[in-house]
């Protein structure tokens, strides 16, 4: 399964983002293809935050057209909504713990215990998710 971190879908949606096309490409890819897709909640509200944030460059997007985008990913039918489980307190706290996450990585650390408790690897930009022992993670935007 493909789990989704938001910056992906972030630099899908910003045109002026530097890799704006290559992850667009991507993932227009990955939602027309056969593999499973997750979203776990975290993406989804770190999407609509940031993507509706007036103070940020690409906050330019209502309310309405980022949950349209969202309706739009739920709808297709290799994307599944991930959702903590039985074993997410006890992935959590080791990823919180043996990651050393702290603030603002405690949410990465949610991320990454999802992943592992779905089985699948984790898309993303972010190099700093290697801190979480057991986490499959990959940038689909590098060679």
């Amino acid at each position: 399964m493909i789990v989704l971190d938001a910056n992906l879908l972030l630099y899908a949606y910003d045109p002026i983002a530097s890799n704006h096309q290559s992850a667009r490409t991507w993932l227009q890819t990955v939602f027309g293809g056969e593999e499973l897709v997750g979203l776990p909640w975290q993406t989804i509200h770190a999407f609509l935050r940031i993507a509706t944030n007036q103070r940020l460059r690409l906050g330019g997007a209502t309310i309405e057209q980022a949950a349209g985008a969202v309706n739009q990913w739920l709808a297709l039918r290799n994307v599944r909504l991930l959702v903590p489980g039985d074993r997410h307190w006890e992935l959590l706290q080791r990823m919180l713990i043996e990651g050393q996450a702290r603030g603002p990585l405690t949410t990465d650390a949610q991320l990454a215990a999802i992943t592992i408790e779905y089985g699948g690897v984790l898309h993303t930009t972010d190099r700093g998710f290697a801190r979480f022992p057991g986490l499959r993670w990959v940038n689909p935007l590098t060679p």
